[in-house]
C-alpha cells in the first residue's frame, strides 16, 4: 500500500527535483508563462501555488521562507511578492493549458501560466515605457547632433 505519497518524482533525485522546481518557478515568475512537459508542469504547479500562498501573507518570516525555497534568489522573490500581493483569490494562481505533442518524442507538452496576468502586464508596460523613453531620448540626441552639423 502506498500511503502519504505526494508529489511527482520525475525520475530525479530529491536535490535534482528541487533544482528543477526552482528553475521552472524562476522562469514562470520572470516571464509569466513557461512551456514544458505536462508531468513537469503538474509537479511544479503545486510548488508554485504553495510559494504564492506564502508570499500573499507578505510578512518578514514569509519572505525568508520563500527566499529559502528559491535558493536566495532575491530578484525572483521580490517579483513574486509583487505578483502575489495583486491576487484577490485564495488559491488557483496558475493554470495548465495543453499544447500539441512534441515532435521529436511525442511527449505531452503544456503551458503553465498565471491565471490573473494583471500584475505581470503592469510590470511589462512599465518596462516597455522605460525602454521606449530611453530610445526616444537617444533619437532626440541624434537628431540634435544632426541639426547642429547641418547648421555648421
Amino acid at each position: 500500500m502506498q500511503k502519504r505519497v505526494k508529489g511527482k518524482k520525475l525520475s530525479r533525485s530529491r536535490t535534482a527535483r528541487d533544482a528543477l522546481y526552482r528553475s521552472l518557478t524562476r522562469e514562470l515568475v520572470r516571464h509569466g508563462k513557461i512551456t514544458t512537459t505536462t508531468a513537469k508542469a503538474k509537479g511544479v504547479q503545486i510548488y508554485i501555488e504553495k510559494l504564492t500562498s506564502i508570499a500573499r501573507k507578505g510578512g518578514l518570516s514569509d519572505r525568508r521562507r520563500v527566499l529559502a525555497k528559491l535558493a536566495n534568489d532575491k530578484v525572483t522573490t521580490d517579483i513574486l511578492f509583487k505578483l502575489a500581493s495583486g491576487f484577490k483569490r485564495e488559491s488557483g494562481f496558475t493554470r495548465i493549458i495543453a499544447l500539441p505533442k512534441r515532435r521529436g518524442d511525442a511527449a505531452d507538452i503544456s503551458r503553465l501560466e498565471w491565471t490573473d496576468l494583471a500584475g505581470i502586464e503592469e510590470k511589462s508596460k512599465k518596462d516597455s515605457k522605460k525602454k521606449s523613453s530611453k530610445k526616444e531620448k537617444e533619437k532626440e540626441k541624434k537628431s540634435d547632433e544632426k541639426t547642429k552639423k547641418d547648421k555648421k
